[in-house]
């Protein structure tokens, strides 16, 4: 009798550890960014059920995805990666959206030399980072050649004429700043940009040439993750 009652005691105690569990779940904030980005954009757009996002530097369909939330909440955008057979698994993974394996800069047909790490999401088109990967002890496992375009070529082919932008998010390693000189600003200009930040102060953030050059363009930086710096449009 006592074996009976000990264990019907545990089975009521891990029921009642069950239920307090999934009550705890319904209030789980999942994220997929690398430092909560996607928490954050979704503060930013109130929780709003429908948009449009522009990723450069998609690297995975869900693994360190600033907008991978949102596609799963009915959101839909362009994805851009030149990592060589990277949107094959978009496609497959995110068959809504338009995946683009290609790379961004200045130049329309520009060609440039793009390094390939055993981690992918330091892949980069700068050459000065692949010297502070290896001293990292990363190990560069490719160059390949590509052939770039510029963002506002891309928006031109795939945007339509009605479609604004909710966010643009640009991971690209050092490479930032000609991804964004890359845009025609007078004729796309997403609600929010987020590109990375190299400062270990916001003093130095808000001095960075990115930074400096987003505010030519009328964008004020509105929030920080450790890596991540968030530009709001003024004109919006």
């Amino acid at each position: 009798m006592f074996f009976s009652r000990h264990l019907y005691g545990k089975f009521v105690r891990g029921k009642q550890v069950l239920l307090a569990h999934r009550k705890c779940l319904q209030h789980l904030n999942l994220s997929f960014s690398q430092e909560g980005e996607d928490l954050v954009l979704h503060r930013h757009f109130n929780y709003k059920p429908s948009g449009f996002y522009v990723d450069v530097g998609a690297h995975h369909p869900y693994r360190f995805s600033n907008t991978f939330k949102f596609y799963l909440k009915g959101w839909r955008g362009i994805n851009i990666d030149p990592l060589p057979g990277s949107m094959k698994l978009f496609d497959e993974k995110r068959p809504k959206d338009i995946n683009l394996e290609i790379g961004i800069s200045e130049n329309d047909g520009e060609t440039l030399n793009y390094y390939m790490f055993d981690e992918p999401t330091l892949n980069t088109f700068d050459p000065s980072l692949v010297q502070r990967a290896e001293g990292e002890n990363y190990r560069l496992e490719k160059t390949v050649t590509v052939k770039t375009v510029r963002l506002s070529s891309v928006l031109d082919q795939h945007l339509r004429q009605d479609q604004p932008i909710d966010f643009l998010t640009i991971d690209v390693e050092g490479f930032d700043l000609y991804v964004l000189r890359s845009n025609n600003w007078d004729k796309y200009r997403p609600a929010i940009v987020i590109a990375e930040s190299y400062g270990t102060r916001l003093e130095d953030d808000l001095m960075s040439p990115v930074s400096k050059f987003l505010a030519t363009k009328n964008y004020q930086l509105v929030s920080k993750t450790a890596n991540s710096l968030f530009y709001k449009d003024q004109e919006q």
